[in-house]
């Protein structure tokens, strides 16, 4: 009776604790685990309906289970650094505890795979822009004549510019890109707004913080880059509008250059075909009536 009641209280205890699974995506990092003996799979189909499978059974079990994307690279680093030996299944028990606190990660809620990966590597490719941008940020130092932190002052100038924005815009659902011109790779960040009840934009603090470090390294570092807005409302036109990026101020774009920008494809340069029911059109007023905050150089 006593170890009856032992394996209950124990079935209960498993329902409370919480996993992540680390996953990997695609069939290149799926390839590059397989160097390991104790990597048991053959094939990444496969690999990836055993992980499906699992999902699902601990879901209907109550348990909480997050997924973290695992990184090949990132784990051999981890390994290197800790003394593991990455040939075991410790280490990557290891490894993807470290995801879980450190890396991105998305619940799983019972949705299926094919939709959960997307939206884990967008996750990823957010947080690796993010990190990369604050890199920069934090490294262009202070201002020569006046000393004060070049980093600090774009990003105050890039929040007041997106509070700006938003104020301009009027209610509804708002979907704002920015893109700015840096080496080695164009920086890329994406911001969606939506009205509460009492008409106050409502923010991802995530997203926000993104978009802002990413305008803001385009402001600290001078370089070409522009926003893209789109508006939705209830019973009217969609609207596009954008501004391009000169020094610290957002320069409005022409409803011709509008269309330019919204209709290409950023990857590969190719047009895009428009939407119909959409007008592009000249951005709403940001006049900016106050001092800098920000130096340019």
């Amino acid at each position: 009776m006593a170890h009856i009641q032992h394996q209950s209280m124990r079935r209960v205890l498993r329902r409370e604790i919480a996993g992540t699974i680390g996953l990997l995506t695609d069939e290149q990092d799926f390839m590059a685990m397989r160097r390991y003996r104790t990597f048991a799979f053959a094939d990444h189909a496969s690999y990836l309906q055993q992980v499906e499978a699992l999902l699902r059974t601990l879901a209907s079990q109550g348990g909480h289970t997050t997924v973290a994307l695992f990184d090949p690279e990132e784990y051999a680093e981890f390994c290197a650094e800790q003394g593991l030996e990455p040939d075991a299944p410790t280490s990557r028990i290891r490894f993807t505890a470290e995801l879980a606190s450190t890396g991105p990660t998305l619940p799983y809620e019972g949705q299926p795979l094919a939709d959960l990966v997307p939206t884990l590597v967008d996750e990823a490719v957010r947080q690796a822009t993010w990190e990369y941008a604050t890199t920069l940020l934090s490294r262009i130092g202070n201002c020569a004549s006046c000393g004060e932190d070049i980093g600090r002052a774009a990003f105050i100038r890039a929040s007041d510019l997106l509070v700006r924005i938003l104020e301009s815009t009027g209610p509804g659902e708002r979907h704002l890109v920015c893109s700015v011109s840096t080496a080695p790779e164009t920086l890329i960040a994406a911001l969606h707004a939506d009205d509460d009840p009492e008409g106050t934009p409502q923010l991802d603090e995530a997203e926000a913080l993104e978009f802002t470090t990413v305008l803001a390294v385009g402001i600290a570092t001078q370089s070409a880059g522009g926003l893209v807005m789109r508006t939705s409302a209830p019973d009217t036109t969609d609207r596009v509008f954008g501004w391009r990026l000169r020094g610290e101020d957002l320069e409005p774009l022409t409803a011709g250059e509008v269309f330019d920008a919204y209709c290409t494809d950023i990857e590969s340069g190719d047009l895009v075909s428009p939407e119909s029911g959409v007008d592009y059109c000249v951005p709403p007023d940001l006049r900016d009536d106050g001092p800098p905050t920000a130096h340019t150089h």
